[in-house]
């Protein structure tokens, strides 16, 4: 029997997310076995930027991280639901992808799971990014991303009163251990979004893998071409471990380095007042 994990990206209970991962999970053709975890419910402190999960193997912070990513190791599939906030997902998307680095001591037991993502939105094509930010999550932990889609209820509950949305949720289960989803184009040849950002002389860069390339309009339409550059660190699980030695390297880059460092920073020191908290700060 399959073990799946729903990832709830919302602080709402039985809202429309949680309902979704419940309704895809209600129409997946194999027997399995659906386990819930709500994000938000969980202590994610901001990663600092120390850099001594990669010397220590695991990230320093005191908090739930790796019940989390224990959660997604043990499971065979994921089905990933976030909510829509001022035309993005959920903060707690950025603030579990922000601690990417700490994932490599585990990234034997992460990567490769087959997921798919939805997400949810009050207002009909107001998702803004919410679509490339669960597609964003589910490719830091290098999942393989079957299909992704956006659905819309505002209301908790009204998600599945739209027979739109549960053929949806029928074909992300369908999906989930079939086919993965045929990408429609124009999208990205390495990672598949379909998200860009038009820069200067013609160019434009993926805003899911962050590759840069042209839009062209060819006998079959437009068509991205996008290639790799140097530092292309999450198209796949090379890329990714290539961009774990690259991190090493700027760790020894950095004591071979530090007391130059140190001078400068000793420059910039106390130059403004800082407004402080009134209170200790809580991550609750």
């Amino acid at each position: 029997m399959k073990q799946i994990l729903g990832i709830v990206a919302s602080q709402r209970q039985l809202g429309n997310c949680e309902i979704m991962v419940k309704e895809v999970s209600r129409q997946l053709p194999v027997p399995h076995h659906l386990q819930l975890l709500r994000l938000p419910d969980f202590n994610l402190r901001y990663c600092n930027g120390c850099y001594r999960c990669l010397s220590k193997g695991a990230c320093v912070l005191a908090d739930d991280l790796l019940t989390i990513l224990a959660a997604i190791a043990a499971a065979d599939a994921l089905i990933l639901a976030a909510p829509t906030y001022f035309l993005g997902g959920h903060a707690c998307l950025k603030a579990f992808v922000d601690r990417g680095i700490s994932f490599y001591a585990m990234a034997d037991r992460l990567w490769g799971k087959p997921a798919v993502g939805v997400g949810v939105a009050g207002i009909e094509s107001k998702e803004g990014s919410t679509l490339l930010d669960i597609e964003r999550f589910l490719l830091t932990i290098q999942a393989s991303n079957q299909m992704s889609r956006i659905v819309y209820g505002a209301l908790p509950g009204e998600v599945v009163m739209s027979e739109g949305n549960k053929r949806i949720a029928g074909e992300l289960a369908r999906a989930l251990f079939g086919e993965a989803m045929l990408r429609p184009q124009p999208c990205c040849p390495l990672c598949g979004g379909d998200t860009v950002r038009f820069l200067e002389n013609g160019q434009v860069r993926c805003m899911l893998c962050s590759n840069t390339g042209e839009l062209v309009d060819g006998p079959d339409g437009l068509t991205l071409k996008i290639s790799k550059d140097d530092h292309a660190f999450v198209t796949d699980q090379n890329a990714a471990l290539q961009h774990r030695d690259w991190l090493q390297g700027m760790l020894a880059r950095y004591r071979e380095q530090k007391h130059a460092l140190k001078e400068i920073q000793a420059v910039y020191k106390d130059e403004s007042p800082w407004i402080k908290p009134s209170g200790p700060l809580v991550n609750s």
